[in-house]
């Protein structure tokens, strides 16, 4: 994932967190692990609403990052933590993917988390160098069936939302793409830009520099509805193939044994959080859309979401490394 979040911006983010007294007199703080390096989009988010969350519970909420394997490194230490509510795991979609990729993990990732919330989602879009033949996505489908393999796509890596809405998409449209996988999604939206490559599968925050710029086309959002923001843009639902959607997401987790009341206190400074009025701009301003949804609810869709993603990549064939 990336984000068009300047690094200025996200050092200052951090640097006001770390400064921030400590609300409740002799509280211990909350650790909030993220799997990612500072400056990413999932870092970014975190440090977003770790302050007011800390308003919230009376105690300051510092955010780690443990970054590395793919997140796991952060969640292994989060299934060993205590389970009082002070060691939290902020995770992307990866831990929907991760069991499907890795084995001999020291952990079970169906066993060892309590699912708090899914805290936000980013869009995605099937954006276009602005030369390439085709005007629609029709068009698009139409040409990569006529030249299987002629189209190249480019995402943030292997296994990633891209990747895998990349996959879902020639499974469903019965087309055959080329893969490019980056090191990141700045650097898709880059060579997609520059015309390297023909299309990007892409969240709407790491597509917003190069469409605004007009150096790049969106031909279609892997969203249920349509983007308020590309409203002339079609969903790939809408234009036959009907149920596609896949969108990049951060969530909340606890380790699995915290106590009920615990989790619930931990809920409402979430949602205290993502009801600020400044919080909400800065979402806006990142094309992020904030979510909050109950555990019951959350823990439903993790469910839903792991069992799809996991035949996804049992079909692709998708490795790590």
């Amino acid at each position: 994932m990336a984000s068009h979040l300047t690094r200025r911006t996200a050092l200052t983010l951090g640097a006001g967190l770390l400064a921030a007294p400590a609300l409740g007199q002799g509280a211990r703080p909350v650790r909030l692990l993220v799997g990612f390096a500072p400056g990413g989009a999932a870092d970014t988010i975190a440090r977003l609403i770790a302050p007011r969350m800390g308003e919230h519970l009376g105690q300051t909420v510092v955010v780690e990052n443990r970054s590395g394997a793919s997140s796991t490194i952060a969640a292994g230490a989060v299934a060993q933590a205590p389970a009082d509510g002070t060691t939290l795991l902020f995770a992307t979609l990866t831990h929907a993917t991760n069991p499907f990729l890795f084995h001999g993990l020291p952990f079970d990732y169906a066993t060892a988390f309590a699912p708090i919330s899914q805290v936000v989602i980013w869009p995605q879009i099937l954006a276009v160098k602005t030369d390439f033949a085709a005007r629609s996505f029709a068009e698009f489908l139409a040409k990569a069936k006529a030249a299987p393999g002629s189209i190249s796509y480019g995402t943030p890596g292997n296994a990633t939302a891209q990747h895998l809405a990349g996959e879902m998409l020639q499974r469903a449209a019965g087309i055959r793409l080329t893969h490019v996988p980056y090191r990141g999604g700045a650097d898709a939206a880059r060579d997609l830009s520059a015309g390297v490559i023909d299309a990007s599968f892409m969240t709407t925050s790491t597509a917003l520099p190069v469409l605004s710029a007009g150096r790049a086309r969106v031909l279609a959002a892997a969203t249920p509805a349509r983007l308020a923001a590309y409203p002339e843009a079609p969903t790939i639902a809408e234009s036959g193939l009907p149920g596609f959607a896949l969108s990049d997401w951060c969530a909340l987790f606890a380790p699995a044994a915290t106590p009920a009341g615990t989790l619930e206190k931990t809920h409402a400074a979430l949602r205290f959080a993502l009801e600020g009025p400044e919080v909400q701009a800065r979402l806006r301003a990142l094309s992020t859309e904030p979510v909050a949804s109950t555990p019951a609810d959350f823990a439903a869709f993790l469910a839903a979401e792991s069992a799809r993603l996991g035949q996804v990549i049992r079909d692709a064939g998708i490795r790590i490394g």
